[in-house]
């Protein structure tokens, strides 16, 4: 449970994904989530980094190999979400609206 909450706290997950295929400054990591604000940045980092996921690299942040082994855990779910979105908007656009 400990890794769903750390998960599902904001720009968790968008910074492992961001961090995947190649370590990044600070700034070009916050410009890849889309601007989210310094502050949630840094916290989320440090969260991160105590669970051994990211590490500072001196010039930026990375991947360990632990949050290498959580990216390919997570690519199954990337794949799902877009088959949901795809039912859903299938869904969506099957109804009819009522006059």
């Amino acid at each position: 449970m400990a890794l769903f909450d750390l998960l599902g706290r904001s720009w968790a997950q968008g910074i492992i994904w961001q961090l995947a295929p190649a370590p990044l400054t600070f700034r070009k990591l916050q410009q890849a989530c889309d601007d989210v604000s310094p502050t949630v940045l840094n916290r989320r980092l440090g969260e991160l980094r105590e669970a051994g996921f990211v590490e500072h690299l001196g010039q930026g942040y990375g991947l360990t190999p632990l949050g290498q082994d959580l990216f390919k855990q997570m690519q199954p779910l990337d794949a799902f979400s877009h088959r949901w979105a795809d039912a859903v908007q299938a869904k969506e656009s099957s109804v009819i609206p009522s006059k």
